[in-house]
């Protein structure tokens, strides 16, 4: 039996116990880069079976923290999400509600409206009951100093991988290296101008639970035009203006200028009960680009590339790779103009 007749014969295995009907399971070609997706269809009735990757491979939880984000945001009456309708926490699995729809392939002012109108819902979470159970969001950044640290270590971790790269290298050398170098400061002399430290963690008051990886390349187009949200292994407690700054920035559903000012605006409003939002948010925005960059690289990273293939990934590493240091590149030449709102 092939790895992929394997794979499907497990996946099968386990939707037809959770559903506890005979079960017909598809692969999902849209799948997550991390996850994988299948399509359950049992009678007339369809579910979306997903698949999350060993912890071997990474020590975060991702099927508990999206269990426990969609049953939180169940219990508060968030429709515009999937349900939980079993879990196999064992074998990796979660069994959840099918929703009908597209890739939203271009974004409206409507569409921006919406996600603040579910950030809202999501920020009304934060003083209800069993928010305290759901953990930091992945990767959280709670003052400068963390983002610093996340910056450093992913430049580190690439020059580790990245051998003979010559041409990785010199982007890291000549391009990356400087920009922070220039950019780090500026954040320092920006954060303590508007009388905030740092290095201190933000307080509890001013956090928020966010979606992290939100945006509009985790939610699908329904037929009705409405939008669904898709994806919350990374969710948890975070400064917003992380969730701000990557949805502004997110490379992969760039929005235009005017949709960045209405987002940042709108965010400003909905965050605005926290005195600094919006000035950390302008020290930080140039940081958050730059990490923006090294994440677009994280395919030269082997074990990360590893994850992309389980996932289903088909394209050679090698061309891979290229695509992305010029989708990195483009995207540090651009950085000035994305900050602007």
């Amino acid at each position: 039996m092939s790895t992929t007749d394997g794979a499907l014969a497990e996946a099968t295995g386990i939707a037809q116990a959770l559903t506890g009907d005979a079960v017909k399971v598809s692969r999902l070609a849209t799948g997550g880069r991390n996850s994988r997706i299948w399509r359950v269809a049992s009678g007339d009735r369809a579910f979306a079976l997903k698949q999350y990757p060993p912890r071997r491979d990474d020590p975060r939880d991702r099927l508990a923290t999206e269990v426990g984000a969609l049953r939180l945001m169940e219990r508060h009456g968030i429709a515009t999400v999937p349900r939980v309708l079993g879990v196999d926490a064992e074998h990796g699995y979660a069994l959840l509600s099918w929703i009908d729809g597209n890739d939203v392939a271009e974004v409206s002012n409507a569409d921006i409206d919406a996600a603040i109108v579910f950030l809202t819902a999501v920020h009304g979470l934060r003083a209800a009951p069993w928010a305290t159970e759901q953990p930091p969001a992945a990767e959280a950044c709670l003052n400068g100093s963390e983002i610093e640290r996340q910056i450093q270590g992913r430049l580190a971790r690439l020059r580790e991988a990245a051998g003979d790269e010559s041409e990785l290298i010199d982007f890291i050398d000549n391009s990356i290296a400087p920009r922070f170098a220039l950019e780090s400061p500026k954040a320092l002399a920006a954060v303590t101008a508007a009388g905030l430290a740092f290095d201190a963690e933000l307080p509890q008051e001013w956090r928020s639970l966010v979606p992290s990886d939100f945006g509009f390349h985790n939610s699908l187009r329904q037929p009705d035009g409405a939008l669904a949200f898709l994806d919350f292994e990374y969710f948890g407690w975070d400064d917003p203006v992380k969730l701000t700054a990557d949805i502004v920035l997110h490379p992969g559903r760039p929005l235009e200028p005017p949709q960045r000012k209405r987002f940042r605006q709108a965010a400003t409003r909905l965050y605005g009960g926290d005195p600094a939002f919006a000035r950390r948010l302008s020290a930080y925005l140039p940081l958050f680009g730059l990490r923006w960059v090294l994440i677009l690289l994280n395919e030269f990273i082997p074990e990360r590339w590893q994850r992309r293939v389980l996932a289903g990934e088909t394209g050679s590493w090698s061309e891979v790779k290229a695509r992305q240091l010029a989708h990195a590149r483009a995207f540090l030449a651009t950085l000035s103009q994305r900050l602007e709102a």
